[in-house]
């Protein structure tokens, strides 16, 4: 197969897999997915889910997150991991979507990544996922896959990105990026595939013999 060929052939498989694709991360709006994704850095979703519905108890809106210090903030998210840093950060946003945006999650890119602890993965969640603009958030997963399945050279996240972005089509960008990490989780893992073991690796790279060493971002 050819990259094009391997590219539909991963969209067909896909979806078939994954028709749905619920949002790992629990939220309820723009808001609650920022900080849900912010806190989800070097942790689990599993983990985040388990820590926000306290946070989001005391504070689900930019006007009650100043409310809390940041070391009230801190307290609740420890358990995330690099919790000074995150909480440092949710507090400095929310006060910047007050002071500047009206309150509201600004809708573009720009304005998301000015944003303290708002990287361009995160920017890209929030723009996919609440506001139903094309994006292709890369997180770990989607870089090792992408260079398993060979649609990337693996240099960075970043080329990664736009790699996917010229063999996927726009309108499949906000769901697949999600197929993508389900399929990776449940299919195809770091510690068992290795390009070698899940049904894509197999159907795309049947004459594989060894593992496939992937670049980390």
């Amino acid at each position: 197969m050819n990259k094009a060929d391997r590219a539909a052939y991963i969209d067909q498989k896909l979806e078939e897999l994954f028709p749905e694709t619920p949002i790992p991360l629990d939220h309820t709006d723009a808001y609650t997915l920022l900080i849900a994704v912010l806190l989800s850095a070097q942790c689990t979703d599993v983990r985040v889910n388990q820590v926000t519905p306290k946070l989001f108890k005391k504070a689900n809106t930019p006007k009650k997150m100043v409310k809390l210090t940041v070391q009230e903030i801190e307290d609740i998210v420890r358990p995330c991991g690099l919790a000074p840093r995150k909480a440092k950060a949710i507090h400095t946003l929310s006060q910047m979507i007050l002071d500047l945006h009206g309150g509201e999650v600004p809708g573009n890119f720009e304005d998301l990544e000015k944003l303290p602890g708002v990287g361009h993965k995160t920017a890209s969640v929030v723009m996919a996922q609440s506001f139903g603009v094309p994006a292709f958030p890369v997180d770990t997963h989607i870089h090792r896959l992408a260079q398993q399945w060979e649609l990337t050279n693996g240099k960075n996240v970043d080329q990664t990105e736009k790699d996917l972005k010229k063999v996927f089509p726009e309108d499949r960008w906000n769901k697949l990026h999600l197929q993508i990490i389900f399929f990776g989780r449940e299919y195809c893992p770091a510690r068992s595939c290795d390009g070698l073991s899940c049904d894509i690796c197999k159907t795309c790279f049947p004459s594989r013999k060894r593992k496939k060493e992937y670049k980390r971002s």
